[in-house]
């Protein structure tokens, strides 16, 4: 009789629960079932050790229930990261193609160099030597 009340109990649950919370569910009330179960043939059948199993049960049963939340939000960052990496690469290359096909499609681009020379100054107190920088203009 008590196997056909787990049963019909079990169901009912199954049943009444949503779709996101039916692992939830199942799993606080499987854990309570083992507990109390456990509880009720450690104890022969004393009623608060039963209920006191049922307890520890479903609280391992959320205990499990939030390592596995955990679990999943970690992998959903971990994915999301992954996602934004990837898009940026893409874009690296979608402009890297931009630029090479620039070079040899026929349009005309017209490229100047211009060396620039730099004196020697002195700049807050530091002697900067002369250079030559270069300018490049495209038109």
């Amino acid at each position: 009789m008590k196997t056909k009340t787990a049963c019909t109990f079990l169901s009912a649950s199954i049943l009444f629960s949503g779709c996101a919370g039916t692992t939830r569910v199942l799993t606080d009330t499987a854990a309570a079932g083992v507990g109390a179960f456990a509880g009720n043939k450690l104890s022969h059948g004393n009623p608060l050790i039963t209920a006191g199993g049922a307890g520890a049960g479903v609280l391992l049963g959320e205990t499990l229930n939030y390592a596995n939340d955990n679990h999943a939000k970690k992998a959903y960052a971990e994915g999301f990261d992954k996602g934004r990496s990837d898009a940026v690469k893409q874009q690296y290359w979608v402009m890297v193609n931009q630029q090479k096909a620039g070079e040899g499609n026929g349009i005309d681009q017209k490229i100047s160099l211009y060396e620039i020379p730099v004196p020697e100054q002195k700049i807050d107190g530091v002697i900067l030597k002369p250079t030559t920088k270069v300018l490049r203009i495209e038109e």
